[in-house]
């Protein structure tokens, strides 16, 4: 287990928050890095691997169009299977891997095309006009250095997100006392 896995099951218990967890390449990999840490079921509700295309329309609400034009590994992709691992399992906060492990090109995007998504409840600080944050990697390495990079990626990018939110609200705070900037 990781010290990200660590300190994400650590933030969502002090928060009270709750994560599912939607995978492509990795398959199943981020799942494992979360609940290898104690104490993981109260944060934790589950995890959707939805590896091939038409799942991602069928189980994660993707939509079909953008697929057939785009392919799976796209940033767009990465962000509507987070929203919809987070609708699906009835949790706050949603996380997705895309991508192109290898050892062929997928979608005409190269190996190491890589996109992980948050999605974060109604209200979070963080959210954009699209809904949640979308990270483009360019990852180098075989196929299971790329699928951990993945994993470690998806995993930073909700800490940043959960530490950018309450750096937010201690900066909204702040200025309040302050009377400024």
């Amino acid at each position: 287990m990781s010290s990200a896995a660590t300190e994400v099951v650590r933030l969502l218990t002090v928060r009270g928050e709750t994560l599912a967890v939607a995978e492509s390449l990795t398959g199943g990999l981020v799942a494992a890095e979360i609940t290898a840490v104690p104490g993981a079921s109260k944060v934790f509700r589950g995890s959707v691997t939805a590896y091939a295309t038409e799942l991602k329309n069928e189980l994660l609400g993707v939509d079909a169009t953008l697929l057939a034009e785009r392919g799976a590994v796209d940033p767009q992709v990465a962000a509507e299977m987070a929203t919809g691992v987070r609708k699906a399992l009835g949790a706050d906060w949603g996380i997705s891997t895309t991508g192109v492990a290898g050892p062929d090109p997928q979608d005409g995007q190269p190996v190491g095309t890589v996109y992980v998504a948050v999605e974060g409840p109604p209200g979070s600080n963080f959210l954009t006009a699209r809904g949640g944050k979308v990270a483009p990697l360019r990852l180098n390495g075989d196929r299971a250095e790329i699928r951990m990079e993945s994993v470690r990626s998806v995993l930073a990018l909700l800490l940043q997100e959960l530490a950018g939110e309450q750096t937010g609200n201690e900066r909204a705070q702040d200025t309040e006392q302050n009377g400024g900037f």
